[in-house]
């Protein structure tokens, strides 16, 4: 016949218990609140093209990336306009087709709007 095991009593159990609870984790400092891309990225790559004098029409884009071209328009509604980066990316129609840029103006002009429609 086999002995049963004995459990640890309840005061060695909640002891344990107490120990592991006073260990605190540690967690990792907060990043700063602008994303900063890494290098060799894809939004990296787009933002490069869009700085150019030329810019970049949807197609260079989606050649450029493997993007459908839903997703270089999503990316500029997202990212570039709007929550991420704010930037001022305008286009303009020419003969190669529709053209996008960013300009020097660090803000867009939407995102102007939206400030001061909270002030």
């Amino acid at each position: 016949m086999t002995k049963p095991k004995s459990r640890p009593t309840a005061a060695t159990h909640s002891a344990s218990r107490k120990s592991n609870k006073s260990r605190s984790r540690k967690r990792p400092a907060p990043a700063s609140s602008k994303p900063v891309a890494r290098p060799g990225t894809k939004h990296e790559r787009i933002i490069a093209m869009l700085q150019t004098p030329a810019g970049a029409t949807i197609a260079s884009l989606v050649t450029a990336t493997k993007w459908q071209q839903h997703s270089v328009r999503g990316f500029f509604a997202g990212v570039v306009r709007k929550k991420k980066l704010g930037l001022n990316l305008v286009s303009e129609q020419t003969d190669k087709g529709r053209v996008y840029r960013i300009k020097d103006g660090k803000t867009s002009s939407a995102a102007l709007d939206r400030a001061k429609q909270v002030a």
